[in-house]
């Protein structure tokens, strides 16, 4: 019924192929809503199992589903809400050939990850097979949300924002986070998938949108291309 998607827009969807690395809190709204709105092939990443500390925030997982991998808890979630779809699990970390392979089938990569070096390993794989990757990240009451699109020259990539020198490593297990934080984050992420899927509106590519639920601001930041970033300004 939204004009700018129409027929063509649904049928783009159920055509689109999407790697989503991490069955987490960004993960598990980012799967659920990509997966509902008709989005006909899902590649699920993660190696992790279900914690019960998990459910908090996790919410593609339920308490039966602790013990099991995320990989097989999420499928059997998304299958029930739309058994239409094409879903394939991969429960262990990907190897340099093994995610350049999965990054170059994929329309969109979405990073639901917890670790910087994961963080790294895909955008290095969106860079050189030139695929959107969305970003998100919370820890506490403070997220963020961009994407990153290397089919466009200007736009700059995650090494542009973090470089090799970054100190801590903080974590939602070992920091907290409030719960529905990652949801306003995961919906964000899908929103902007939806839309590089489609080809409609203005992504946040070039812009980092910064939330503060506790006092519920947003704000951007305006993100440059650095023209030493080893990644995407390689000569």
């Amino acid at each position: 019924m939204l004009p700018e998607i129409d027929a063509a827009g649904q049928e783009a969807l159920s055509d689109a192929r999407v790697l989503i690395v991490g069955l987490g809190g960004l993960g598990s709204p980012v799967s659920i809503y990509l997966a509902s709105a008709g989005v006909g092939h899902l590649v699920l990443v993660d190696f992790d199992k279900v914690d019960i500390s998990n459910l908090q925030r996790q919410i593609v997982h339920t308490t039966p589903d602790v013990g099991r991998l995320k990989t097989d808890s999420a499928k059997e979630h998304l299958q029930a809400i739309n058994p239409e779809i094409k879903i394939d699990c991969i429960d262990h970390a990907l190897a340099t050939d093994e995610l350049l392979s999965e990054a170059t089938k994929a329309n969109v990569i979405v990073d639901a990850s917890d670790n910087f070096q994961t963080r790294f390993a895909l955008n290095a794989a969106s860079v050189k097979t030139k695929t959107p990757l969305v970003s998100g990240a919370a820890i506490r009451f403070e997220g963020q949300v961009t994407v990153f699109d290397p089919r466009d020259e200007t736009s700059p990539c995650y090494r542009c924002l973090y470089g090799d020198d970054v100190a801590t490593q903080e974590t939602c297990t070992a920091n907290g986070v409030i719960a529905p934080l990652l949801g306003i984050i995961g919906s964000i992420q899908a929103n902007e998938t939806l839309k590089l899927l489609i080809g409609i509106g203005e992504t946040l590519q070039g812009k980092l949108l910064l939330i503060d639920s506790l006092y519920m601001e947003l704000n951007q930041a305006i993100l440059r291309k650095d023209p030493a970033c080893p990644v995407c300004n390689k000569p």
